[in-house]
């Protein structure tokens, strides 16, 4: 099954998602957007309404479309609107596109429940929309944080979300 998640920048998201027991491929890209084909520049000066995001293949014998919006919601903040930490812009949007009513239905009640326990601070903010075509990031974006593992941004960005998930959800983590 396909789940598409932009949770700020795809780099982040990407590595957290890959050490999932039962997410297969994890690709970074463009979703959400009215252009084809979008260049990475492109989006981030808001030109083409696409947010960052990953698509995410996984196995719903191992891991459900509920848990991997679990593992979503407790990895980025999903109540700040066009951005995350020091990223700014539309393209850094909290959203979940949908592939079909189910889905939707699911991103849904979990932002209902997540509001109603008042599990954070300010209302979540993430959109849910209808996926559109996905566009695949340039290659460079592909392993971003494993092959970049000691930059500062992933050392002070993208560490922390891993830790979280090896945390928080180890029953989910691959290790």
């Amino acid at each position: 099954m396909i789940a598409i998640f932009a949770g700020g920048c795809f780099w982040c998201t990407e590595a957290v998602f890959q050490r999932v027991k039962g997410v297969g491929e994890v690709t970074p890209g463009f979703c959400g957007g009215f252009i084809k084909n979008p260049p990475y520049r492109e989006v981030v000066q808001g030109r083409t309404g696409h947010a960052e995001a990953i698509k995410i293949n996984f196995d719903p014998e191992v891991v459900s479309y509920k848990q991997l919006l679990e593992v979503f919601f407790a990895t980025h903040d999903p109540t700040t609107l066009n951005r995350q930490g020091y990223d700014v812009g539309t393209h850094y949007r909290s959203a979940i596109f949908y592939t079909d009513d189910l889905q939707r239905q699911q991103a849904i009640a979990m932002i209902d429940d997540l509001n109603a326990a008042g599990t954070y601070n300010d209302p979540i903010v993430t959109q849910v929309a209808e996926a559109t075509a996905f566009y695949e990031a340039e290659k460079e974006h592909y392993d971003y944080y494993n092959n970049n593992r000691e930059q500062g941004y992933c050392r002070v960005i993208i560490d922390p979300k891993i830790k979280k998930l090896l945390t928080d959800y180890k029953d989910l983590a691959v290790t």
